[in-house]
């Protein structure tokens, strides 16, 4: 009797022995149950040596090398727990103890999707740990990676530093600025306890009308290619001799970074989100492909791939392009990520053939699926289709080893459990700093005076009354745009902290200058004011994905009025928040001066510092600023090109010396009103 207990007991705590040691405590209850009787002590030593040898397993030593400890983890691995790492599931679908029961290999936050709706920095470390917890506590102890959209800055935390969006950050031209956003974004993501930023978005946007553009840095291929540099600031440098298509993650201080979307997300007809593009396999690899290279050979770790569909294929279904070119001849060894709800719509309508979705999505060589919600029905299909060999185990222990190459890479094994010490990095002020340089250097002047008249930037920062007007002047939610604290952003400035533009006029202007804000003025109220200049604030209103798809591009209202009204009264300003260009020309006589803002994030003061002349206009188009929307799709290089104002086009103000009041010398810029080159010659290239 004591021996079939002893025997009992013994497999039952042996059962570990594939994965974490046997705890001490085990041990010394295995020694009780036997009494310590001959074959007690001969399962007791076999116990012993089994606690060793798992201690010193490969997978969960730092010094072997990767493949040896995937190679290592994976061999223990049941059916189970390796289809588990494939799924990504929403925190609100999930609790540590379904990670803990499904060994879920990754959660995320959708945009808008906090521990709270006041979270504060301990409450997303204590929320990731959690679930984090649950992880740890399985067989083999294998971390989950949590994921979330930082895609200008870490956009779903409340006081973090939002940086201007990707195609403001396209005007700048400035490699080393995006890689110090990546490294700045890097750091508030990691100080919340998460490791992995969907981002960034590589996109090619070939059509203003899509809800998505903002997302992309530019509509020349070259252009986004080398502002994947932000990699390299999200993930660290990559080390000279690294093999290429490996993925790499510096440290503790830096995250796995994700392009996207794959591949041409930014091509589809009209501009309509998750619609169809056509195109030859030409454009498609000379277009929208390039920035793919180079994020590979810069180490991303992940790629996700695009609702999109290519000549009529779903990417999500895409075989030759998933695996055949990213993974075969890219050489891409980090893993691919399906966008949320992504192998639903596979089929028309969504979701109505999920074994199907599940079928084509892994067989094309997606490795992870954001399910996000409906998990069990995933794990049991996908189940089903390994159990009947409709899906190779081969296949998925493809997937799971990428996934456990990157958790390995990273320092995810070593490092799993999230702690306080970088709290403060969250909208610290050398981050607002980089933020608001940004904005200064993604400003784009576009008119600078009426013909025949003298230069209107940089503004007087002494004057006896200044009016401000529109309705993106003192709104931190219009300026920052979507994908800000909302999935679809918001209004007004209780949301998060920064500084609006009009905020950052009131800082900029003589401390004798008087400012008078107005959203919507009446002529009566100009004219009897006899203000100096007026400085108007308006655009489009913020959005995200489809919501953000408009065939009529225009200013959102009572902007166009406001401007008429204004401009048509007292020497005026435009300044445009938009996440594309938008019809202006029917305003442009009237306007004095005109400047392309875009989306600046919570820096507003970067608007002033270059419309005060502390700093000059350096940015330039990063995309094509149509006429009419009538002329679209229209790209730099294109048979009909007739822009307004070309791609590549801004004017500049360079600094001079200018006597003060007092009788010193200070800065004051002048505008040197040339045309920029436009590289026609080099972005045809890049088209053709």
């Amino acid at each position: 009797m004591l021996y079939s207990c002893c025997s009992n007991s013994c497999l039952q705590q042996l059962s570990l022995s594939t994965g974490y040691s046997p705890d001490l405590r085990v041990i010394l209850n295995m020694v009780r149950l036997m009494s310590m009787s001959y074959l007690g002590i001969v399962v007791l030593l076999w116990s012993l040596a089994v606690a060793a040898m798992a201690d010193n397993v490969k997978y969960k030593d730092p010094k072997q090398p990767v493949a040896a400890r995937v190679k290592d983890l994976l061999g223990r691995m049941t059916v189970d727990e390796k289809i588990g790492q494939m799924v990504q599931i929403e925190r609100i679908s999930a609790t540590p103890d379904i990670v803990r029961r499904y060994f879920i290999g990754s959660l995320l936050s959708g945009g808008g999707s906090v521990p709270n709706p006041h979270a504060t920095v301990a409450d997303w470390i204590n929320m990731v740990n959690d679930f984090q917890n649950g992880s740890l506590s399985t067989r083999l102890g294998i971390p989950m990676i949590y994921g979330i959209d930082a895609v200008h800055g870490h956009n779903n935390v409340i006081n973090a530093t939002i940086f201007p969006h990707n195609i403001g950050l396209g005007a700048t031209r400035d490699t080393d600025l995006v890689k110090r956003i990546g490294a700045a974004t890097a750091a508030e993501v990691r100080a919340t306890g998460i490791p992995y930023a969907f981002a960034p978005c590589i996109a090619v946007c070939r059509d203003p009308r899509w809800g998505r553009c903002y997302e992309s840095y530019s509509e020349d291929t070259k252009l986004v290619q080398n502002m994947t540099d932000v990699i390299q600031g999200l993930q660290g440098e990559i080390p000279k001799g690294s093999r290429l298509g490996v993925p790499y993650v510096a440290g503790k201080d830096k995250v796995a970074a994700c392009a996207k979307h794959f591949v041409a997300d930014g091509g589809t007809t009209r501009g309509i989100d998750e619609n169809n593009t056509v195109a030859n396999q030409h454009e498609l690899l000379s277009i929208h492909m390039p920035p793919y290279y180079d994020s590979v050979i810069k180490g991303v770790s992940t790629v996700m791939v695009s609702y999109s569909s290519w000549n009529g294929k779903r990417m999500h279904a895409n075989r030759d392009l998933i695996t055949g070119y990213l993974k075969d001849k890219l050489n891409f060894k980090g893993f691919v990520i399906s966008d949320w709800e992504g192998i639903d719509r596979i089929t028309s309508p969504p979701h109505s053939n999920y074994t199907y979705s599940v079928l084509a999505s892994i067989t094309a060589g997606i490795d992870m699926v954001m399910v996000p919600n409906n998990y069990i029905e995933f794990i049991n299909d996908l189940k089903y289709l390994v159990k009947n060999k409709f899906i190779p185990m081969d296949r998925i222990d493809d997937a799971v080893s990428r996934i456990l190459r990157v958790k390995f890479t990273m320092g995810l094994f070593e490092n799993p459990i999230a702690d306080f010490s970088k709290v403060n990095e969250v909208g610290s002020q050398p981050h607002r700093d980089i933020a608001r340089e940004a904005v200064r250097k993604s400003l784009v002047l576009l008119k600078n005076g009426k013909q025949g008249s003298e230069p209107v930037l940089p503004l007087p920062k002494r004057a006896s009354k200044v009016l401000v007007a529109g309705s993106h002047a003192d709104n931190l939610g219009y300026q920052c745009g979507g994908w800000t604290i909302g999935w679809q952003g918001f209004s007004g400035n209780a949301n998060t902290t920064g500084t609006t533009i009009l905020t950052g006029i009131k800082s900029a202007v003589d401390r004798n200058t008087e400012i008078s804000y107005m959203e919507n003025p009446n002529t009566d109220y100009i004219k009897s004011n006899n203000f100096s200049y007026a400085i108007v604030v308006v655009g489009e209103h913020p959005y995200t994905e489809m919501f953000g798809d408009s065939s009529n591009l225009t200013i959102a209202d009572p902007g166009p009025n406001i401007i008429r009204t204004v401009c048509g009264n007292v020497k005026c300003v435009v300044v445009i928040i938009s996440g594309r260009p938008v019809v202006v020309e029917p305003y442009l006589a009237m306007i004095d001066a005109l400047v392309a803002a875009w989306l600046p994030g919570t820096e507003g003061q970067g608007v002033a510092d270059v419309l005060f002349g502390d700093h000059e206009f350096s940015g330039k188009l990063s995309r094509t600023w149509f006429r009419s929307v009538d002329q679209l799709p229209m790209n730099v290089g294109d048979p009909h090109y007739d822009p307004l104002f070309p791609y590549g086009f801004g004017l500049t103000t360079k600094a001079v010396m200018e006597r003060s009041m007092s009788g010193g010398m200070v800065k004051r810029p002048f505008v040197l009103g040339v045309l920029v080159s436009l590289f026609i010659s080099l972005s045809l290239s890049q088209i053709l």
